[in-house]
């Protein structure tokens, strides 16, 4: 017995609307806060300040340490360490 087409195209509708709402749940999920961010996380954007159109300057932290960093035009570099604080984020 073939398959008709307007079934076949009942269940890729079906599909894409069941991945859509799971999507659109991870979202809201996210942006009300009820996920939390991964405990493990050594790496992450701090702060971000753009000079001009193709450059910036972000703070990025790693293992409880931060780097200043240029990033853009020709090229990336590396600014130096932030001094540790006693109080700590």
């Amino acid at each position: 017995m073939p398959i008709s087409y307007t079934s076949l195209a009942t269940a890729f509708i079906s599909l894409a609307a069941v991945i859509g709402l799971v999507v659109l749940a991870g979202r809201m999920a996210r942006a009300t806060g009820l996920v939390k961010s991964r405990q493990g996380q050594r790496l992450a954007l701090r702060e971000t300040l753009q000079i001009d159109r193709s450059r910036s300057l972000r703070i990025v932290s790693c293992d409880g340490r931060e780097v200043l960093l240029l990033v853009g035009g020709g090229s990336d570099v590396v600014l130096g360490w932030l001094p540790t604080s006693e109080t700590g984020r």
